[in-house]
């Protein structure tokens, strides 16, 4: 009996023993398998700093680098500064005929539009009226912006007359694309083929602006009335006043740059940039959207962008069509017209991007509309359109962006700056 209780507590104690080491053992996994997470906490820590480390390294890498290309800008620019030909007034008030009225082709942004003759071509002289105060820095940055600039799609700047506040651009022959669009003057219907033409080159020439140098430049006033067409119908963008540069680093993703005040015209203005002042390159996509969807139904922007999504939900589209165009490829004038109701979307971020989206399918629409395009074709001068290659030009803008003077500061105001002398009473 003794034996037996002797046996029993002996195996108790060996069970009790076996137990302590199993726990013993137990809790030294643990403490390795902590040990193992503190390391690897710790290689992870080390691996994020030296991330972090680089990142700093190469964020003032680039920093450097675009200061530097600034200089670099700002030098050539310092070693010419004349950069536009300067006429002298007289010049102006020969051409102008003293700025009689029927000289008078319309009226710009900021004043009175003449058509002349300067050094025997024909040229659009814009006169600054003398009460326009928000007129002298767009005008400054008019000629900033476009005597740096050189694109077969954005208006050619000749000349100027700054003390008299004159601009001096190629003459248009067909005006603006709004006057074509709505027929002013009972001038004929532009056919669609000219239409997705134009709608191509008006995103080439933005895409342009919105790959300058240093800084991305924001046009910000898009609509048809700053569109205007040459004598063949190719279309070059105007009115480049309100044009705004945004740092590289908020020009790319969901642009955002904050301006003190929002600018533009109602309608055409990017509802974000309108609510919160924040700008970007996305702003420029909103009018874009607008403009391409008056250049396939010729209506008034206001709710456009809602009626013409209604339509294409109930089927009912080809009715938004501009009527006195009788020939409408229906599939892709829907295709063309969703396109601009995704570049009209109310959030910045939802809009497509220019180069990669937009850009490549209104060049296939381009296409599509130029081998439907007769020869000769008989608008206005009855001139044959001319063949631009969209292919090539994109291939410019990619491979050789213009450069913006660092010394174009979009954000002073120039209101406070020295102003310009009266201009000579006019008749």
């Amino acid at each position: 009996m003794e034996l037996h209780r002797w046996k029993m507590e002996e195996q108790q104690r060996l069970e009790e023993a076996r137990l302590a080491e199993e726990a013993a053992l137990s809790i030294a996994e643990k403490e390795k398998a902590r040990c193992r997470a503190a390391l690897e906490a710790a290689e992870a820590a080390k691996r994020i700093a030296e991330l972090e480390a680089q990142k700093r390294i190469n964020a003032e890498m680039k920093a450097l680098k675009e200061s530097q290309e600034k200089l670099k800008v700002l030098d050539a620019l310092a070693q010419s500064d004349v950069r536009y030909r300067k006429y002298p007034i007289e010049e102006i008030e020969n051409a102008t005929e003293f700025f009689a009225e029927p000289r008078k082709i319309g009226e710009g942004g900021y004043g009175p539009v003449y058509k002349g003759y300067l050094d025997h071509t024909a040229v659009a002289i814009k006169v600054l009226r003398p009460d326009a105060a928000q007129g002298r820095s767009q005008f400054q940055q008019e000629i900033e912006v476009l005597s740096c600039i050189r694109h077969p799609n954005m208006v050619l700047l000749l000349g100027a007359c700054p003390e008299y506040g004159c601009l001096v651009y190629e003459y248009m022959a067909n005006g603006s694309l709004d006057d074509r669009l709505f027929r002013r003057g009972n001038t004929p219907v532009l056919p669609w083929q000219l239409r997705f033409r134009i709608a191509a080159e008006i995103g080439t020439g933005l895409l342009f602006l919105h790959q300058t140098k240093p800084e991305p430049l924001v046009h910000r006033d898009l609509k048809p009335g700053n569109i205007l067409l040459d004598r063949n119908y190719v279309s070059k963008i105007s009115d480049v006043g309100l044009a705004r540069l945004v740092p590289p680093s908020v020009a790319n993703h969901v642009t955002q740059y904050r301006m003190t005040s929002t600018a533009g015209t109602f309608c055409y203005i990017d509802p974000e940039y309108q609510q919160t002042g924040m700008l970007g390159i996305k702003s420029d996509i909103y009018s874009l959207g607008i403009m391409l969807l008056q250049l396939v139904t010729a209506k008034n922007p206001m709710g456009l962008a809602h009626h013409v999504e209604r339509a294409i939900e109930k089927g009912t589209f080809d009715e938004m069509l501009d009527p006195a165009v009788p020939d409408w490829p229906i599939e892709e004038a829907t295709t063309f017209a969703k396109l601009a109701l995704k570049c009209a979307e109310l959030r910045r971020k939802d809009r497509p991007d220019l180069g990669h989206e937009i850009l490549p399918e209104l060049n296939r629409l381009r296409s599509l509309a130029e081998e439907n395009m007769p020869t000769i074709m008989q608008i206005g001068s009855g001139c044959a359109s001319p063949s631009y290659s969209h292919s090539s030009m994109t291939q410019d803008v990619m491979s050789d962006p213009v450069h913006i003077p660092s010394g174009y500061d979009s954000s002073r105001s120039r209101s406070g700056g020295s102003p310009l002398p009266e201009r000579r009473s006019v008749n």
